[in-house]
């Protein structure tokens, strides 16, 4: 089988295995439609901590923890870590990781690390460079709203195309054990810059992304849209799905009757007063261990496309007038039998 295929994707011939996930949430999470799914639902989104950014670091070693566990392994069984977070030099996953002295890559992707990590790893895992790695990432609403926008106190007001920063964290545990659930291939993104300068509209923001590596990844492995159960974006929301669509159409590509959005399957925007949808690194990963990985175990589905989405800006760039460019990586996910 050729490794490389198209322009921007792999196809493993040697496809590692998903062994394990684990999903940790705030409470908020917890009160939304998948609430009795995630594997530990916190009653405290500080997590017993003093800080919210030492909450999110609490949120990683719990998912490590429990994702390695759950595999049957134990931490020095961990040849590499792929994870990242969305503060600044990535300090939730430097503070939370360190005392398990485990090799790390860290990585940034913004929204879209989850799938950063999965494709890392899965490359890793399949050129026989390890035989297990962990691939993670975290958000947590207060840490992110921190840094990005407001301080909590001051209360403002959020325009509908606003989503809402998920506290949580997912970790997967890759190797060449069998398991229900092989990544059988990757396409990896390309940053796409439409001009978008809201950063309250961060739909708007990734849609193009997103919609570059979908087409990008159906050419380059010759698919069509029904060869997939599902393709699942990360946080794009309802104004960013929509926007998703009408590219994808003019790309060639009619998703609408198979995608979902993580964004918008983890809150119930009505009732919970979320806006668009769920963001942050932690929307992709919670929702896809604890919701989406079930369909692909039981053999509900057979094969998925999971797309996690990034914007890629900073406060820095923000005050300075630029734009807000977004990434994408996908997945390919496919039951193991």
């Amino acid at each position: 089988m050729e490794i490389q295929v198209g322009k921007q994707s792999l196809a493993f011939a040697e496809a590692p295995y998903i062994i394990s996930s684990a999903s940790i949430v705030g409470k908020k999470e917890g009160e939304g439609p998948l609430g009795n799914r995630f594997d530990v639902v916190g009653e405290d989104d500080k997590f017993g901590q003093n800080t919210w950014e030492e909450a999110e670091s609490t949120l990683q070693k719990e998912a490590f923890t429990l994702a390695v566990g759950k595999a049957g392994l134990k931490t020095e069984d961990i040849r590499y870590l792929f994870s990242g977070d969305l503060l600044g030099q990535n300090i939730a996953t430097s503070f939370g990781l360190m005392d398990y002295q485990v090799p790390l890559f860290g990585l940034y992707g913004a929204c879209s690390t989850c799938g950063e990590a999965l494709s890392l790893g899965a490359m890793c895992v399949a050129a026989g460079y390890a035989d297990y790695v962990v691939a993670m990432t975290s958000s947590h609403f207060a840490s992110a709203e921190k840094q990005f926008r407001f301080p909590l106190e001051y209360a403002n007001q959020r325009p509908k195309s606003a989503t809402w920063t998920v506290t949580g964290s997912g970790a997967y545990v890759l190797g060449k054990k069998r398991s229900k659930a092989r990544i059988t291939g990757i396409t990896t993104g390309k940053i796409v810059d439409y001009g978008i300068k809201d950063s309250m509209n961060m739909g708007a923001a990734m849609a193009p992304a997103a919609s570059d590596v979908i087409c990008r990844h159906l050419s380059d492995f010759g698919r069509n849209v029904t060869d997939y159960d599902k393709i699942i974006t990360g946080d794009l929301g309802k104004v960013g799905q929509e926007i998703l669509w009408d590219l994808t159409r003019a790309g060639g590509y009619d998703i609408s009757s198979i995608h979902t959005d993580c964004g918008i399957e983890i809150y119930d925007a009505d009732k919970q007063g979320t806006g668009a949808g769920g963001s942050g690194c932690g929307c992709a990963a919670v929702t896809l261990s604890a919701h989406f990985m079930r369909q692909i175990e039981e053999g509900k589905w057979k094969r998925i496309l999971f797309v996690p989405t990034g914007a890629l800006l900073s406060t820095v760039s923000f005050n300075e007038g630029m734009t807000v460019p977004g990434i994408a990586h996908a997945v390919v996910i496919e039951h193991a039998g």
